[in-house]
């Protein structure tokens, strides 16, 4: 009809379209709501694992007559050193919260072992190389990074990039980064304070020992890595020895 306007859209169908983007609206929002929930509790489950699984560290280590303060300083020299590596700060940052599970499976050998001064015999060697792969089965096979990079550092600090060392006998770069750069913190810190059945080496001492035991014990690059950079190393030790922060600030 000529002269009569059409309204393409009639007011009943923008009233209909209006509350169809207002309910999608309500459903992204509440949507929103329940994914920020979600992640918020799979963090909270995270940080209790993470705590539960430092506490088995702590027990472990002051089974083996320490004060505790040794796992701090091995994430705090682990991070320092991977940076010096090139590592990325994300994986560096990491290996901090990681590496002090390094020896939780210590929790796991009987005191007549682990406690027992002197030489061990093959059995009870035998029973004392069994640690890093009881750690690695207590940190299990999480789908978490976090606790996939502990259970990889807990199995394959001990081993050696000439071989000869366990549980797995494990060789050069076959031997993961992460343990890799736990065993010579691990190394270094050990040999640098006192334990029961020795007084601590000087800095000097642990420095040069670490240096022969590249190629053999140690990945050659990292070792070489740790002397070029012992003053920065020795600075973090020195500064957690001050001031040990709380193990369980670590808990992210």
């Amino acid at each position: 009809m000529i002269g009569v306007d059409f309204d393409p859209e009639p007011p009943v169908t923008r009233s209909f379209d209006d509350a169809a983007a207002a309910q999608m609206e309500r459903i992204i929002t509440d949507l929103g709501r329940v994914y920020q929930e979600r992640n918020e509790a799979l963090r909270e489950v995270a940080r209790a694992h993470h705590e539960a699984l430092l506490r088995l560290a702590l027990a472990a280590e002051m089974r083996d007559d320490d004060t505790g303060v040794h796992i701090t300083r091995i994430g705090h020299l682990a991070e320092a050193l991977a940076l010096a590596l090139g590592e990325t700060p994300e994986l560096a940052h990491e290996l901090r919260l990681a590496a002090p599970m390094h020896d939780v499976g210590k929790i796991g050998v009987p005191d007549m072992v682990l406690k027992k001064p002197g030489s061990y015999t093959p059995e009870e060697r035998q029973v004392m190389n069994q640690h890093p792969v009881i750690g690695a089965q207590i940190l299990g096979r999480s789908r978490i990074r976090l606790f996939q990079l502990a259970s990889e550092v807990a199995l394959t600090h001990h081993e050696r990039w000439d071989g000869a060392g366990y549980p797995h006998g494990l060789a050069g770069e076959a031997i993961p980064l992460s343990g890799r750069i736990v065993a010579i913190v691990d190394f270094f810190d050990a040999l640098t304070m006192d334990r029961c059945y020795r007084p601590a080496f000087s800095d000097e001492v642990a420095l040069q020992m670490l240096a022969e035991q590249g190629g053999l014990a140690f990945d050659p690059r990292i070792v070489a890595c740790a002397l070029r950079h012992a003053d920065r190393l020795i600075a973090v030790r020195d500064e957690i020895n001050r001031n040990p922060p709380d193990l369980f600030s670590l808990v992210e």
